[in-house]
């Protein structure tokens, strides 16, 4: 599970940014993450609950927000939305599309104290 070690990275990101910033504590982390990112947002928010602990961010609560997956589509021309890395094209069958959006993991807001 790399879960894992994405809720290290983010968890150490926050607590760095608290330190910084002069927080003593962070209530509330809010993600984006892409549809296509390959994130099991179970898992993450199973991860998130252990690897917390210890932490500036020990109570905080998670927020996931799901970014949808669109593309380009290289023979028609639309931006269609996917939801699997080889989806057809919705509009016309193609398989050769450009991805533009859907592989996101960012921390978008932290709530503190």
């Amino acid at each position: 599970m790399h879960e894992f070690s994405l809720c290290e990275g983010i968890i150490d990101t926050v607590t760095t940014q608290a330190r910084q910033q002069g927080f003593s504590r962070v209530r509330r982390v809010w993600l984006e993450i892409g549809e296509l990112a390959n994130v099991e947002l179970d898992a993450l928010r199973f991860a998130f609950e252990i690897v917390r602990q210890d932490t500036a961010a020990a109570a905080a609560e998670l927020d996931i927000i799901t970014l949808p997956g669109r593309a380009h589509c290289l023979d028609c021309g639309q931006s269609v939305a996917v939801s699997q890395h080889f989806d057809p094209c919705p509009v016309c069958g193609s398989y050769q599309w450009r991805l533009l959006s859907g592989t996101e993991l960012r921390i978008k807001e932290l709530e503190v104290d």
